[in-house]
């Protein structure tokens, strides 16, 4: 098992990708560097190799593909997640690696938007997406997390190995984050500058197509983590859209003892019963996830007595 392991998704970066792997040798002399190369069509792992770091491959397309492979393969007693590109100072590495060996923290989160983020990247829509999902899962995880999209983290053996990857591309980051919060990991923040991307160095990420996918990706974990608030939520709108229609057909019936829009009166009783519907699903889910949460629990002892095991 590895002490530190500083983990590299590259998909065409061969103009950074041997910096990225000097600097994370120099800020972790410690550590083992692991470049798993996602199809680059570039030089992108002879650089790597050349720079000193291990090389290894993921086939299928996606930066969640990777890390599942990543996840899969690695055994460490701290990971250390970094991109590519180099937009993030290796520096904070041996800060944040020390927050997970010493300080047991799950996950360690290089927040860029508190510092220079909003300055240095040139894309504008960028800044507002990484805005609104900071916000959206903020207030529907009742979290403190100050940036979710960040691609420089640091996790521990135990996160590692019980975060389900399902995500394919971009929003594996997104899905990080609720992983570590719905399950009450220690997660910590920790301030890094951020840099854009060199001349000729361009983003894979996709402002549209991937932040569409982002927000997917944060309704779909809201259901499954949250379900009594997400049927609920569905369950109060059917019934206030049912009561809204309802009170006039109530009133007319008041006044002149008929009910002249039975369509009307129809609607609303099946709304209701959908709103009915849908809050019983919930409590019936909710009770599911309860009875997972308790099932993670007894996987994450599992989890900690393989790890204290490979000591």
């Amino acid at each position: 098992m590895d002490k530190i392991a500083v983990l590299i998704p590259c998909y065409n970066e061969e103009k950074t990708i041997a910096k990225v792997v000097a600097d994370a040798k120099k800020a972790l002399p410690e550590a083992v560097i692991y470049v798993y190369d996602n199809n680059s069509k570039d030089k992108t792992v002879e650089e790597a190799r050349q720079a000193g770091a291990i090389i290894r491959h993921e086939y299928m397309q996606g930066k969640g593909n990777v890390i599942r492979r990543m996840f899969r393969e690695i055994d460490a007693r701290c990971y250390i997640m970094v991109d590519g590109d180099d937009t993030y100072p290796m520096e904070y590495a041996a800060e944040m690696a020390e927050l997970v060996l010493d300080k047991n923290a799950d996950m360690v989160v290089g927040d860029r938007l508190s510092t220079t983020y909003f300055t240095e990247n040139k894309r504008p829509f960028h800044n507002l997406g990484n805005s609104v999902v900071r916000g959206s899962i903020n207030t529907l995880f009742k979290s403190e997390i100050k940036d979710i999209m960040t691609g420089y983290r640091a996790f521990s053996y135990q996160f590692v190995k019980t975060f389900p990857v399902m995500s394919k591309g971009f929003e594996i980051e997104t899905e990080m984050t609720i992983h570590a919060v719905n399950n009450n990991m220690q997660v910590e923040n920790i301030l890094v500058e951020y840099r854009d991307r060199p001349e000729g160095s361009e983003s894979k990420l996709n402002t549209f197509s991937d932040g569409f996918k982002v927000l997917m990706t944060i309704v779909r974990l809201f259901r499954e983590y949250k379900p009594f608030h997400f049927f609920g939520i569905i369950s109060l709108i059917l019934i206030a859209l049912s009561m809204i229609f309802f009170i006039p057909v109530l009133v007319e019936y008041w006044e002149t003892g008929l009910v002249l829009k039975f369509p009307t009166l129809i609607v609303c009783g099946f709304s209701a019963l959908a709103a009915i519907q849908s809050l019983f699903s919930g409590l019936i889910l909710q009770n599911i996830i309860q009875r997972d949460r308790k099932n993670f629990e007894m996987n994450l002892n599992r989890v900690y007595n393989d790890y204290i095991g490979k000591l």
